[in-house]
């Protein structure tokens, strides 16, 4: 049956061929006797659509403006009609072509059209101007079709239009929805716009609606039912209709506004294929389309020319269409009246002779005008410019233009580039132009996108009841109903209230309800993702794996986890020995004798205090050195040096002291824990149990990334009892708690454990469906709250210290011992200035020395020197009064008696140095 209707069509086709035509109110050349040439022109357009018959009206205008300029040249506008078929579109063209020798065939306003239209023109060499233009244009196009100019430019400026709208307002999934063409496709703009979503605002596409031609079904309504009710169990609100024909258009907002999809926070985006035919859809209709955001294709409508034009336009086409309602030109007007005019400028600078299709090709490709839809500038067959996009709303039963979207710019403010860097307001940031009307008339904010909860339907949250402390949630009965079913829990903690403070820091309602979920934590995500709960809240632990099921608000609490140890009080009976390191000690004993032995040498000849034996230099020294601990020495010091090594070494003294006062009370009066273990490589050298909660992600942690053995880890329920059990049983040596937790338990078990070795995590937070907008505005929140205090002051209430840990104790800090590096510079110093004052002594004796040797005895071997040098160490008798001139020959007779308390020497002057004798004599 179908071939019959098929050949008897193509028969009908072919007896119609045969019939040439001319459109009424256009000359042909039989017509008039002094016309030299008609030159025939095809157009293809639905003549039975308020855009066809626009561009008929405008083709004609333009062939009537050229023929009444022309005198020796005339056009002549031969018009079929495809029927929205892309078959009848390719049989109109070969009829145009075989019969009527059309030089140019125009029109074709969808791409499918387009595409087998330019398949047959190209193999006879004629050139196609089209009103479509392809998604995205393949790189061999302009070979495999090179007679083929589009009138109009790629979809992927439009689609990034809609990406800057989704990232400008937040909505993180959408839905597309296109009409399918009779080749089963969606012209590749649902590739485009996943693409440009995910590059410019790290939105995806949730759903896909694909709906029939509407020539090919015999029910539009109940097939737009039947796809839109693949959404109504989706969260996502943002609907965007990528190309759909007016009247499959009309069956979908109907549809649409009858299931409730067009309400408060939904979203309604149409494409070019849509806005453009706003005009021509009467009031009925585009009153079910209010609060739609509309991307039209922008041109200028104060200019001379298109007000001419559209004088002219509306006269003519109410008078050819009364029954139309709206008269005013559409882009698809201006397309087709500049179609027009690039062939009648073409045939121009040929002088009308058009006998090369190749020539007129070339023409039609060069033409460079401002035309009434704008600049007409070709390259590779295609529009140079791109479109510059004008963004409307659907408000009743009309619609208002709110601003620009420029290729390359994004959102502006005029339509000039060149104006776009003056532009003081960002769209970004303030809006829009004038308010938007939203679905549902939304007032006071944007639209979510997103299946917002309701007094009717509440959000769903699920709350964990095997919280591992009370603390961050507590579900009780409620005792003011003797129910026991989930609606008549009573729900408390730190995380619940946190969240109630959330709700109430937003600028919009957000029904919801609580339901216990008796399960592990994992199981509690995986409840959010499969939509079992629209969010979770509770101690919900942040990590990677999570992200992928759900998304998590901002962290209100640090997360991670620590190690909990057994520690017992420091106590020792030489803590007064801590301050210092063993090092320190060392040092200061020994710059403290260093001390005792400059002052002797400095002192012990000219200050009588520091002579007599041996025995008395030695305790009269240490009592002077040990005096000057405490700043009590009493000795008179005679010599200049001395007084400078005393006065840095008191300098030392007082450094030292104040030091090791303020160490030890530090170490005497804040409260230390010694741990029983000090790192976790320990643990598992010396093959000790730890434990962890099972219902805890640390337990994969510690065997995973810490390397224990499974053998080694003990997991247990997550009560509190538990952790002190295991500790007291010696099940386990070592605890790992997360970090809230072990706060929570330290606060209260301070004088026992302490912790140590903290691995750090993303937090604590709520768990949203991914693409949720509530998440980023709960984080928002979260963010208000903890700048503003009022998170702080919500902490400070449900985790208080216990009497026995007060915060001080909980988190004070060990005392540092005091090493040599603190005072190493000191000790240079005072090393370095009073090794100088020794030398320089030194010096002195010496030279005073050389200078008697020289005068009684300028043959003295060197060596003697040493040997009086030594003498003056030794000597207690002090005859040397002048402590600046120390030489024990100042007072020598000729011949020479040195003598000593031990020992003496006789030097006679009459024997040389080599025959030196020297006796010893011993006194008691």
């Amino acid at each position: 049956m179908a071939n019959i209707m098929n050949r008897f069509f193509f028969l009908v086709l072919i007896i119609a061929s045969e019939l040439v035509f001319v459109s009424p109110g256009v000359e042909s050349a039989s017509t008039n006797v002094n016309i030299e040439e008609v030159t025939k022109i095809g157009a293809i357009v639905d003549a039975n659509s308020q855009m066809g018959k626009q561009a008929i009206t405008a083709m004609k205008i333009a062939v009537q403006n050229f023929n009444s300029d022309s005198r020796n040249h005339k056009l002549s506008l031969q018009i079929r009609d495809h029927n929205r078929d892309p078959f009848q579109a390719a049989m109109a063209a070969q009829e145009l072509i075989n019969n009527e020798k059309v030089k140019v065939i125009a029109g074709m306003e969808t791409w499918e059209e387009t595409a087998v239209v330019a398949e047959i023109a190209s193999r006879v060499q004629v050139p196609i101007l089209s009103f479509a233009a392809p998604a995205v244009t393949p790189l061999s196009m302009s070979r495999r079709w090179p007679y083929l100019i589009r009138m109009a430019s790629n979809d992927s400026e439009q689609m990034k239009c809609i990406a800057d709208l989704a990232q400008k307002y937040k909505w993180r999934r959408v839905a597309a929805i296109y009409e399918d063409n009779v080749y089963g496709g969606d012209s590749g703009k649902l590739a485009l716009l996943s693409e440009a979503l995910q590059n410019v605002s790290s939105s995806e596409i949730e759903s896909r609606l694909v709906l029939p031609p509407i020539s090919s079904i015999s029910d539009p309504k109940e097939a737009v039912r039947g796809e839109l009710k693949k959404v109504q169990d989706k969260q996502s609100r943002v609907f965007i209709v990528l190309q759909a024909s007016l009247d499959m258009t009309i069956n979908l907002f109907t549809e649409a506004n009858r299931m409730g999809l067009v309400g408060k926070d939904s979203v309604w985006i149409v494409t070019n294929t849509v806005a453009n035919a706003l005009d021509s859809l009467n009031t009925t209709v585009i009153s079910s389309m209010e609060g739609t955001l509309g991307i039209k294709s922008y041109y200028s409508d104060d200019s001379s020319p298109y007000k001419e034009f559209s004088a002219l336009f509306r006269r003519n086409f109410t008078s050819e269409y009364p029954e139309e309602d709206h008269f005013h030109p559409s882009i698809h007007a201006l397309r087709a009246h500049d179609s027009i005019k690039i062939i009648t400028e073409a045939i121009g600078r040929l002088n009308y002779n058009i006998s090369s299709p190749e020539m007129l090709l070339r023409q039609m490709l060069s033409s460079d005008f401002s035309g009434l839809s704008g600049k007409i500038r070709f390259k590779d067959g295609e529009l140079l410019n791109a479109d510059t996009l004008r963004i409307v709303n659907v408000v009743g039963k009309k619609y208002k233009e709110l601003d620009f979207w420029l290729p390359n710019f994004g959102f502006s403010k005029t339509s000039s580039k060149h104006n776009v860097g003056d532009i003081s307001s960002n769209i970004a940031a303030e809006g829009f132009t004038g308010p938007v009307i939203w679905p549902g008339n939304l007032i006071n904010r944007n639209p979510k996108g997103w299946a917002m909860p309701s007094n009717q339907e509440p959000m769903r949250i699920g709350v964990p009841t095997k919280t591992f402390f009370e603390k961050f949630v507590v579900i009780k009965d409620d005792p003011l109903n003797g129910n026991s079913n989930d609606k008549n829990l009573r729900y408390d903690g730190f995380s619940i209230e946190l969240f109630r403070l959330v709700v109430d820091h937003l600028n919009y309602d957000l029904p919801y309800e609580f339901v216990p979920h008796d399960g592990v934590y994992d199981d509690l995500i995986r409840g959010v993702y499969n939509k079992t709960y629209d969010a979770a809240v509770g101690d919900l632990t942040i990590l990677g794996n999570r992200t992928e099921y759900v998304e998590f608000t901002q962290p209100y609490a640090e997360s991670g986890f620590s190690m909990i140890v057994p520690a017992k009080q420091e106590e020792s009976t030489w803590m007064f020995t801590k301050p210092f390191t063993w090092e320190m000690w060392m040092v200061t004993a020994a710059s403290f004798i260093y001390t005792m032995f400059i002052v002797w040498f400095l002192e012990h000849q000219s200050n009588p205090e520091f002579r007599g034996t041996l025995k008395d230099q030695i305790s009269n020294t240490f009592w002077f050195a040990f005096s000057t601990l405490f700043f009590s020495h009493r000795a008179n010091i005679q010599s200049n040096l001395t007084r400078v090594v005393v006065v840095l070494w008191l300098f030392v003294v007082f450094i030292l002291t104040s030091s090791y006062t303020a160490s030890l009370s530090s170490l005497l009066t804040v409260r230390r824990l010694e741990p029983n273990v000090t790192d976790i490589q320990s643990l598992k050298s010396c093959n000790l149990k730890v434990g962890c909660v099972d219902d805890s992600f640390v337990k994969k942690y510690l065997e995973e990334v810490l390397g224990f053995r499974s053998g080694n880890i003990v997991s247990f329920g997550n009560i509190e009892a538990n952790y002190i059990q295991k500790f007291e049983n010696n099940t386990i040596d070592s605890l790992f708690l997360e970090r809230p937790y072990e706060k929570v338990f330290l606060d209260k078990y301070c004088k026992k454990y302490t912790a140590i070795n903290t691995y750090r995590f993303g937090g604590l937070g709520f768990a949203f469906q991914r693409g949720s907008p509530i998440a980023l505005d709960i984080s928002r929140a979260i963010l208000d709250l903890s700048e503003d205090g009022r998170l702080k002051t919500l902490e400070e209430e449900w985790f208080k210290p216990s009497s026995e840990c007060s915060a001080d104790e909980r988190y004070s800090t060990r005392p540092e011992n005091l090493t040599l590096h603190s005072f190493w510079g000191l000790y240079i110093v005072y090393g370095a200035t009073s090794i100088f004052c020794f030398l320089l002594f030194v010096i002195r004796l010496l030279n005073n020395s050389w200078s008697h040797q020289e005068t009684y005895q300028g043959n003295i071997a060197a060596w003697n020197i040493s040997a009086r040098l030594a003498r003056y160490i030794h000597n207690r008798k002090g005859t040397i009064n002048n402590p600046a001139r120390v030489s024990a020959l100042d007072l020598a007779p000729p011949a020479l008696e040195l003598s000593s308390s031990r020992w003496e020497y006789k030097l006679s002057p009459t024997h040389p140095p080599e025959n030196l004798q020297v006796e010893l004599q011993m006194h008691e």
